[in-house]
C-alpha cells in the first residue's frame, strides 16, 4: 500500500509540474517608426518584396536611395540618420499592388532565443483607387544579439 501511495503522489507531482518552465516567454520590443506608406513608381523603383534586418550605414543608405528613385519617399521619414551602434532597422516591403488601400503593420516581440517580427497585411474593404502602390514600413529596434525571425 505504502508503495502504490508512493507511486501515485510521484505521478501527481510529476504532472503538476510548472509548464511554464518549458515554455518561453516573450514580451514586446519597443520598435520606432520610422515610415509607413507606399511607394508609387508602378514596380520602377525595382524593389522585390523582402524582409530587411539592416545593421549598417551602407545597406540603410542603399535601400533610401533605391526607395528615392522615383519619388522622394524618404523627405517623409520620421529619421534618416540612424546610429547604428545602438539600432537596427527593420524594413518590410510587400509586392506590388494593382490597387491602393494597401498597407502593412508589424508586432515585434523577443523571448530568450530570438525576436519574431509578425507581419500583417491589410487590404482595402470596399471600393480601392486602380493606383499600382507597394506597400512598405520601416522601424528601428535596439540592438540585440539574437537572430530575427520574420512570420
Amino acid at each position: 500500500m505504502k508503495k502504490s501511495l508512493l507511486i501515485i503522489l510521484l505521478s501527481i507531482l510529476s504532472f503538476s509540474c510548472d509548464e511554464s518552465e518549458n515554455k518561453t516567454e516573450s514580451s514586446e520590443v519597443e520598435a520606432t517608426l520610422i515610415a509607413k506608406g507606399n511607394l508609387h513608381g508602378a514596380g520602377e523603383e525595382n524593389i522585390d518584396q523582402q524582409n530587411l534586418v539592416i545593421t549598417d550605414q551602407n545597406s540603410w543608405d542603399s535601400l533610401l536611395n533605391q526607395m528615392n528613385t522615383v519619388n522622394n519617399v524618404s523627405d517623409g521619414f520620421t529619421e534618416t540618420d540612424i546610429d547604428f551602434s545602438k539600432f537596427t532597422v527593420i524594413a518590410v516591403i510587400d509586392d506590388i499592388k494593382s490597387t491602393g488601400g494597401h498597407s502593412l503593420d508589424l508586432n515585434i516581440s523577443i523571448d530568450s532565443e530570438h525576436i519574431v517580427v509578425n507581419i500583417s497585411e491589410l487590404s482595402p474593404e470596399g471600393v480601392a483607387t486602380t493606383v499600382i502602390t507597394q506597400p512598405y514600413i520601416i522601424v528601428k529596434i535596439p540592438n540585440s544579439d539574437l537572430p530575427i525571425v520574420f512570420q
